[in-house]
């Protein structure tokens, strides 16, 4: 099963939405999850049949911020269990496969003031561990330092509080192949800044049912995220880019040279 996750940063032109339909035909995806749709949740349904998904769900943007949208071909069997302006969560059967599985869209908070928020969410829907669960999305956040390129350095506490989340509720990154970064401000060499904000994690079960899955950057052209390319039975998976992480500040830790 093949499924795009972006950020578009807006579907009210015309000419965004012809750009959105040739993209998605070229890929093909069974499943589509568009973030930051910005068109309330009539307008982004009209969107999203024009691109050929009958089937969804849409959350309204508030203001000139946010919305989701999650559409998926008439051959895919999914369940809505539940959504906010934060996610959107199925149940997705996997008919070719006989497979189960739970697939969660997330829109983390772009404010830092309301990010333990969007964390508790994903804390409050942590209710199926027996289900394999991925979780993909614009997470607003980084991990870890090398994560990040240019602009003010982030916050050990920020990333920190990120990491818990997803080890509260166990779900690991699953990598990616492509460019490193998700997510670019400016072009210009001496203010550019580049980050991984958008990823997919997912929980043992999850990986254990797809181990041949690979998820691909994709390169952009109409927003300032690239598009993520999850495909569940692409190939080896054996050239997944991984990171070693290592924070200097674990060095004051007292149980950092045992834990060694």
């Amino acid at each position: 099963m093949k499924l795009i996750c972006w950020n578009v940063r807006g579907l009210g032109m015309p000419r965004t939405v012809r750009r959105l339909q040739h993209m998605l035909r070229d890929i093909n995806p069974s499943v589509v999850l568009l973030i930051e749709t910005k068109l309330r949740s009539a307008q982004m349904a009209q969107v999203r049949r024009r691109c050929g998904f009958i089937n969804g769900i849409d959350v309204d943007a508030v203001g000139r911020s946010g919305g989701l949208s999650m559409g998926w071909k008439n051959n895919c069997d999914v369940s809505l269990r539940s959504y906010s302006q934060r996610h959107i969560d199925v149940l997705i059967n996997d008919d070719s496969d006989g497979k189960l599985w739970r697939c969660t869209g997330f829109y983390g908070a772009p404010e830092e003031q309301h990010r333990a928020a969007a964390w508790n969410l994903l804390r409050q829907i942590n209710d199926m561990p027996e289900i394999p669960w991925l979780i993909i999305g614009d997470f607003n956040e980084i991990a870890f330092l090398n994560e990040k390129q240019g602009g003010l350095t982030r916050s050990d506490r920020q990333m920190q509080e990120f990491r818990r989340v997803l080890s509260d509720c166990e779900v690991e990154d699953i990598g990616y192949k492509g460019r490193w970064y998700t997510w670019e401000k400016w072009r210009f060499e001496s203010n550019n800044i580049r980050e991984r904000l958008d990823r997919g994690v997912a929980n043992s079960p999850w990986l254990n049912l797809f181990p041949r899955y690979v998820l691909n950057h994709l390169s952009h052209s109409f927003s300032d995220h690239c598009p993520l390319l999850l495909n569940t039975q692409d190939g080896e998976n054996s050239n997944k880019t991984w990171h070693f992480r290592f924070e200097a500040s674990w060095l004051l830790e007292d149980s950092c040279e045992p834990e060694v």
